[in-house]
């Protein structure tokens, strides 16, 4: 399984913010650069996290976007689970498009979907923060600290 880049950039993002003291405000296009990453896609991926109150934006000549909560109150299965469109791995995970013959007699989409059980589940055992635990490393790497 791989992520989609929206979920991608919204990890890094949050990584990011969450890096930042409390009250700093960064900007998308600062980020964008720091990552080499599509600022139009950060920006929708922002909106989006903006949406789901894990992003605070603050327009204007003195705005930015900063975390809404702490890193230990953001779960990173919630977050996969709400910037991934399709969790769905195989077709017959989608009964209403799903025209595979197999499916009435089918093993393998219930050890698929066992796996993705499995799968979110890690995910749902660890928070931005517990990310953070090498937070020296991460800040080097961003040119976060001079």
């Amino acid at each position: 399984m791989q992520l989609t880049s929206y979920t991608d950039y919204s990890l890094r993002l949050l990584l990011y913010l969450a890096l930042q003291p409390k009250d700093k405000l960064s900007s998308v296009k600062q980020v964008a650069t720091i990552y080499n990453i599509s600022y139009n896609h950060l920006t929708k991926v922002t909106y989006e996290l903006g949406k789901l109150g894990l992003i605070e934006t603050i327009k204007g000549r003195n705005g930015g976007i900063r975390l809404a909560k702490a890193p230990e109150e953001i779960n990173i299965g919630a977050v996969v689970k709400q910037t991934e469109d399709n969790l769905e791995l195989v077709e017959c995970f989608n009964h209403e498009t799903n025209t595979c013959i197999l499916n009435p007699v089918c093993r393998l989409k219930g050890v698929l979907h066992e796996a993705l059980t499995a799968y979110l589940r890690v995910l749902e055992q660890y928070t931005l923060k517990d990310l953070l635990t090498n937070e020296d490393e991460l800040q080097a790497l961003l040119k976060l600290k001079p």
